[in-house]
Order: C-alpha cells, then sequence, then structure tokens
C-alpha cells in the first residue's frame, strides 16, 4: 500500500486555504522536478556537449581522461559540436577517443579545433523517444494525482472530525483543482516541447 505523502504534522485551519494550497504546491512540484531531470536523459538529435563531455579519451600515456578534461567544448549549432583541445599535440588522441566510441560519431580536425557533425535520427529511433516520453509523462500525472489524492484524504478527515465547516472543505475543493490543473498543466506543456525537439531535431 502507498504511503500518505502529505506532511503529517499540516493541519487545516478554517478559513486557511493560502496555506493548504501553498504545501500541496510544496508536494507537487516535486513531481514536476523529477520530470524535469528524466526529460534531461531523453537524447535528442540536438547537440549538446553533455553528449560527449565524459568520453574517456586516453593521451599522455596515462589512464582514460574525460574529454571535458582535456578540452573545451561548444554546440554552435543543432547539428555541430566542436571540441578545441587546450593542448593541441593530443588533438589526434581525442579525435580517436570520439571516434571509437560507441556513439557513432564521425569527428573530423582542423589541426586546432575538432567538428563533430550529428547525423540524422531515424524516424523509428523518434517514435521510440515519444513513446518513453509518454511514459515519463504518465508516470509525472500519476504523482500529481497521488498528492491531490492523499490532500483529498486530509480534507475529507477534517470534515468528518468537524475541524472544518461544510462550506470551508467545498472551497478546499475548488483550490485542489486549481492547483492540480496547474501542475498537470505544466507537466504537459514541458512534455510538448520536449517532443517538438525530438521531432524536429
Amino acid at each position: 500500500m502507498r504511503n500518505s505523502i502529505v506532511n503529517t504534522e499540516f493541519n487545516l485551519i478554517e478559513n486557511d486555504s493560502k496555506n493548504f494550497e501553498n504545501a500541496m504546491e510544496t508536494e507537487m512540484v516535486k513531481p514536476i522536478k523529477h520530470f524535469e531531470r528524466e526529460l534531461v536523459k531523453i537524447r535528442t538529435g540536438r547537440a549538446n556537449t553533455s553528449m560527449i563531455e565524459d568520453l574517456p579519451v586516453s593521451c599522455y600515456g596515462q589512464a582514460p581522461m574525460a574529454l571535458k578534461t582535456l578540452a573545451v567544448l561548444g554546440a554552435p549549432d543543432a547539428k555541430l559540436l566542436t571540441v578545441q583541445p587546450w593542448d593541441a599535440s593530443v588533438i589526434a588522441d581525442v579525435e580517436k577517443g570520439i571516434n571509437e566510441s560507441n556513439l557513432g560519431l564521425k569527428a573530423e580536425n582542423d589541426g586546432k579545433v575538432i567538428r563533430i557533425r550529428l547525423p540524422e535520427m531515424s524516424s523509428t529511433r523518434r517514435e521510440e523517444l515519444i513513446k518513453v516520453l509518454n511514459k515519463k509523462l504518465e508516470e509525472c500525472r500519476v504523482g500529481i494525482r497521488n498528492i491531490r489524492k492523499d490532500f483529498h484524504n486530509l480534507m475529507r478527515d477534517a470534515k468528518k472530525d468537524k475541524t472544518i465547516s461544510e462550506d470551508f472543505y467545498n472551497r478546499l475543493e475548488d483550490s485542489l483543482k486549481k492547483v492540480t490543473d496547474k501542475f498537470v498543466k505544466q507537466a504537459e506543456s514541458m512534455s510538448e516541447i520536449k517532443e517538438k525537439e525530438i521531432r524536429v531535431f
């Protein structure tokens, strides 16, 4: 059985709907923040230095080092990554590390800067990513609805115990719907932006 996520110390006070809304928002922002972190993990075809920053590169005859410790990384446009090693003498090692990675990238250098053109994403891969996105969105919606349920139970119990009036209970129901709708809409808007990115880049 799922535990209630509402702080047990939270008490409903007659006519204090602001405190109720604030407490609900504090809880509902948690699934939104989690969803934000999940969205970052869904790779689109848009160039992002996070795609290559931790690539291991062997140079100076030492153990492999993360690419970000050896070079300045950039993403000047949606389909291009640039890598400018601090030390030009390791440029061939860096290029080799990128080309031998499992990312399927092809690096080329001009002696100073390495350029990586990102390949087009297949339509099948795009659809797979959109399915993942929709699953993550639904998980976020469920998280928000669970919090809504917990607050609704709190209201119901307070009404039953007569610690709040019928009139205040009805006002809280409006608050509950307003805050829940706001966060569900926010999650859906975040998902739409990400889906557009997946389809375009």
